[in-house]
């Protein structure tokens, strides 16, 4: 029988190089953007020539697409899509603090890519989208449970939610000192007496 130690180390090692590479884009992104970042300083930071880098991707935009990737994955593993809206909103201060890199990374390239013939546009904007229906989706289910208003349109307080996430996401980033706990506290209060009273006879 082949020994397969060799090979296995090998996939590892190049592994561990590629997670490294995305490290120090993900750093470099979120302090330069991606315009004012090259492969040469991310393959520089990350210890590795710049054939090394373009082993793993073959572009800065295929790089750039795998430091999203990862930034979603992270999201993923840590969302429940089927959960409560409210008690999602209060569990999301502790991943601020947990992984800032990653919200400054996609607040900067969100940033930079706003206009539509730019060249991640597409991919946030439907990022955005998917975040509306998800939330939309969410206090839909609540109303079907008698727990949220009736009359209450989905999709315009879904669009509310997101925006309200979207800028405490930069607020908090510009400055770390913000009561972040507090800030979520007030607003999911205020959201849950929306949600629940506002309209009530």
């Amino acid at each position: 029988m082949t020994d397969q130690r060799p090979y296995a180390a090998l996939l590892a090692k190049g592994e561990d190089r590629r997670q490294r590479i995305i490290a120090v884009a993900r750093r470099l992104l979120t302090r330069n953007g991606s315009r004012g970042t090259t492969l040469g300083e991310i393959a520089r930071e990350a210890g590795v020539t710049p054939a090394g880098l373009l082993h793993h991707f073959a572009s800065k935009e295929q790089l750039v697409h795998a430091v999203l990737d990862a930034r979603d994955d992270y999201d993923d593993a840590h969302a429940d899509r089927t959960g409560d809206i409210l008690e999602q909103l209060a569990a999301i201060p502790a991943r601020f603090r947990e992984s800032p890199d990653l919200i400054g990374m996609f607040t900067v390239l969100l940033a930079e890519n706003l206009a539509p013939e730019a060249p991640l546009h597409e991919r946030f904007l439907h990022r955005h989208r998917a975040a509306v229906d998800t939330i939309a989706a969410g206090l839909r289910r609540g109303q079907s449970e008698g727990r949220y208003r009736a009359d209450l349109d989905p999709a315009v307080k879904a669009v509310e939610i997101v925006a309200f996430l979207n800028g405490i996401e930069t607020s908090w980033l510009l400055d770390p000192s913000i009561p972040l706990a507090e800030v979520f506290r007030e607003y999911t209060g205020s959201l849950f007496r929306s949600l629940v009273l506002d309209g009530a006879s």
